[in-house]
């Protein structure tokens, strides 16, 4: 599972998530992206079923690559506990996702198979998302 080695804070708000993604919103790296469409919080859990499912349809070819890294712990309290005595553990790591942000990326196999990879992950995932292709990828 993806989780940061060590962080400034063990504890973090839950904060706000307003407006839409300011960086990581084209497909850099691959031919093929997944891009969100709502805002909302991936864990570590749903990256990582995400990711297994496109490998495993590719068939461990082409190259995928993780656009988000869950940074952000988010604590739980016991069941059965009274209110109040503190903010609960951490007990998982989310990637907070907004709007236009590309998930994940693909290159090295056919643009139907990448189509049937990302619509797969996507199904993994709490957000809607889309399938986009590299800028300029027609034009060579």
């Amino acid at each position: 599972m993806l989780q940061p080695k060590r962080v400034k804070y063990r504890k973090e708000h839950r904060g706000r998530m307003r407006g839409n993604a300011k960086g990581g919103t084209r497909v850099e790296f691959g031919e093929y992206g997944l891009k969100a469409l709502q805002r909302g919080w991936v864990t570590n859990r749903q990256i990582e079923a995400a990711r297994v499912a496109m490998t495993r349809k590719i068939k461990r070819g082409g190259k995928v690559w993780i656009n988000i890294f869950p940074i952000k712990p988010v604590t739980k309290k016991p069941a059965e506990t009274r209110m109040g005595s503190g903010k609960g553990t951490p007990e998982e790591w989310v990637a907070v996702v907004k709007p236009g942000r590309v998930l994940f990326e693909l290159s090295g196999v056919p643009e139907p198979l990448a189509r049937d990879a990302m619509r797969l992950a996507g199904h993994k995932l709490p957000v809607k998302t889309k399938f986009v292709l590299r800028e300029g990828a027609g034009e060579q």
